[in-house]
């Protein structure tokens, strides 16, 4: 099962694995805090759709269709998302990410992905 969660919310043991999808690490969270198994940058939002979508908001829907395209155009980024859903028949993964929005961010589109795109087991929190 995949499933999320803000980095800045206390780790437990239930979280399983944790994978940071953001590309920038987040502020003032300690490696320690973090509790993190991976850092998957290359599924990650790029810096240049990253940085339009936070000055753009209130176009969500936009910047959901961008990601994907972008995340299912790059070969590394489906290789990856192949390799976290296998994973993920075994083991519970959480996706951790820095966003304050726990509805419109880029790991709600990114388990849409992975549940529409790879038929991965994904929960949102």
């Amino acid at each position: 099962m995949i499933t999320m969660k803000r980095i800045y919310l206390d780790y437990q043991e239930t979280d399983g694995e944790r994978i940071l999808v953001d590309r920038l690490w987040p502020r003032g969270v300690s490696k320690e805090r973090a509790h993190l198994t991976e850092w998957a940058k290359e599924i990650a939002p790029s810096t240049e759709l990253r940085k339009w979508y936070h000055q753009h908001l209130v176009q969500f829907e936009a910047f959901s269709q961008a990601y994907q395209k972008e995340l299912l155009t790059n070969p590394k980024a489906v290789e990856k998302l192949v390799e976290l859903t296998n994973k993920s028949q075994k083991e519970t993964l959480t996706f951790v990410y820095g966003a304050k929005n726990q509805l419109e961010n880029h790991v709600v589109v990114l388990l849409n992905v992975l549940k529409q795109n790879f038929k991965a087991n994904v929960q949102k929190s």
